[in-house]
């Protein structure tokens, strides 16, 4: 049984094979099993006991018996996946440390490529969380984490104060269960959110501070990012968030509490907002949950009460009336 990889010596190996296969045994009857001194036995059997294990009888002298094989090495995996995630957490503490102390010393800086998608998961964590004004994005695939929103988090933070401001891809609103699991309960806690048939890319904005971009669109792009400390590129970075969001789309809650008397259901509504930003019958099939057949019924029962005859139309006259 090789246990060096768990962090456990040449010698603790051995008296503890030893001991699997001989319970109950002396420090001295395995001393002579293993060809080691007594004391060198003991002081080993001392700290597989309090390592868990094995376990030692009272009396004069102590017996010792092995812990479970399969319960013990669990728990010894599991003791060096927590010291390694302790570890790993104390290099990105250390890695961002670096970062920003290099940046601080060359202000001239204004943009850092990173090149791991867990550092830019915990930057796009960072930017949003250390937000004290706004936070602006572009939501688009694709996606380095499973889309969607942390609501506990942008409640607490609209509490301080915080805007968030969000334009959605059409791509991002089709995404199966993401328009009535995420997006919606999000308007729900005050995000203000728009849509846009396309986006020209992801983008995460920190109050006028730092932002960040992917590297690229393309399969495999969004291993790498780069992402930009205040400079006139951030200043054109936010002036294209504000271009795109004039043009948006707004997105409003569409759940019963929101109906109105004349108000269509939470369903219709949710069926306005994916043919406003041009969804096909089978991304809206799979976004809802419905048959293709379905999805045309309802879209033509939709056209037919709006008195439309395209769906451009519809979407149009569902605005005038205050539907969208």
């Amino acid at each position: 049984m090789e246990l060096d990889v768990l962090g456990l010596s040449e010698e603790t190996q051995l008296v503890y094979t030893a001991l699997v296969g001989l319970p109950r045994s002396t420090a001295s009857a395995l001393a002579d099993t293993c060809a080691l001194p007594v004391s060198t036995t003991g002081r080993l059997l001392s700290g597989l006991v309090k390592d868990g294990l094995a376990t030692r009888s009272a009396g004069r002298p102590p017996h010792f018996t092995a812990a479970a094989p399969d319960i013990a090495v669990t728990a010894l995996i599991q003791e060096r996946e927590h010291r390694l995630d302790a570890a790993r957490s104390l290099v990105q503490r250390l890695i961002e440390t670096h970062r920003e102390a290099h940046r601080i010393s060359r202000p001239d800086i204004a943009v850092e490529l990173l090149t791991d998608w867990k550092e830019i998961s915990a930057a796009v964590h960072r930017l949003t969380t250390g937000s004290q004004q706004q936070v602006r994005a572009f939501d688009r695939p694709p996606y380095i984490d499973r889309p969607g929103s942390d609501l506990e988090d942008q409640v607490r933070r609209r509490r301080t104060g915080v805007t968030h401001r969000v334009i959605y891809d059409r791509a991002a609103v089709a995404w199966p269960g993401r328009l009535t699991a995420d997006i919606l309960p999000s308007i729900r806690t005050g995000e203000q959110a728009r849509v846009r048939t396309e986006l020209p890319l992801k983008l995460v904005i920190q109050d006028s501070q730092a932002a960040i971009i992917p590297f690229s669109l393309a399969p495999g792009g969004h291993s790498a990012a780069y992402l930009i400390h205040r400079s006139p590129m951030l200043a054109a970075l936010e002036a294209l968030f504000e271009a795109e969001w004039e043009h948006a789309v707004p997105l409003r809650d569409t759940s019963p509490l929101a109906e109105r008397s004349g108000q269509p259901d939470a369903e219709t509504r949710a069926l306005l907002v994916l043919l406003t930003v041009g969804n096909t019958d089978a991304a809206i099939a799979r976004t809802q949950g419905w048959s293709q057949r379905t999805t045309q019924r309802r879209i033509h029962r939709l056209m037919t009460e709006l008195g439309a005859s395209t769906r451009f139309q519809a979407a149009a006259l569902a605005a005038q009336r205050g539907w969208l």
